[in-house]
């Protein structure tokens, strides 16, 4: 019984290992592009990070780390301006502010609530007072909500080089 026990033990690993876990990533071979409208370059990413992944590698990033990375998530917020940037759900009711790079492409004005995937580079920033308050009035926030704000604050910040906007 002694020279089975490891046979047994890996075999327990091997099955609990095959749970039923939700899964942090997956490919763009794995989604219907022909249900996307892509913006930008091309996504092709091999791993595309859920809202809870990409989660936990912002919380990894300090001030001035970047990484290259492709997630899908929910627009929280867009330009109502441009469409020149937006901001995207992260859990724990937080949100990363995405833009374009070097600003060669915006999104549709009209996006809000849709599940998008970005790929590009996430990093963490501050942002000013005036940063904060120029992007609140892009929203269309009230006068009293632009006023009220009054502090730099670490922001999670994420430039985009290719969306795909789900249909």
């Amino acid at each position: 019984m002694k020279k089975n026990m490891p046979f047994f033990a890996g075999l327990l690993l091997i099955i609990a290992s095959c749970g039923d876990k939700k899964q942090d990533s997956f490919s763009v071979d794995d989604i219907s592009l022909e249900n996307y409208e892509g913006f930008g370059k091309k996504v092709s990413s091999e791993n595309i990070y859920n809202e809870k992944a990409i989660s936990e590698e912002y919380n990894t990033l300090e001030i001035g780390d970047t990484v290259a990375i492709a997630f899908t998530s929910t627009v929280n917020s867009v330009c109502k301006a441009k469409g020149c940037w937006m901001r995207m759900a992260l859990r724990d009711n937080e949100e990363t502010m995405v833009k374009f790079k070097d600003y060669g492409f915006f999104v549709p004005k009209d996006i809000e609530n849709d599940t998008v995937i970005v790929q590009g580079r996430a990093f963490v920033s501050e942002m000013s007072v005036e940063d904060q308050r120029h992007f609140a009035s892009d929203a269309g926030k009230s006068q009293e909500e632009i006023a009220a704000i009054t502090r730099p604050k670490k922001t999670y910040s994420f430039i985009a080089d290719g969306v795909l906007i789900k249909n």
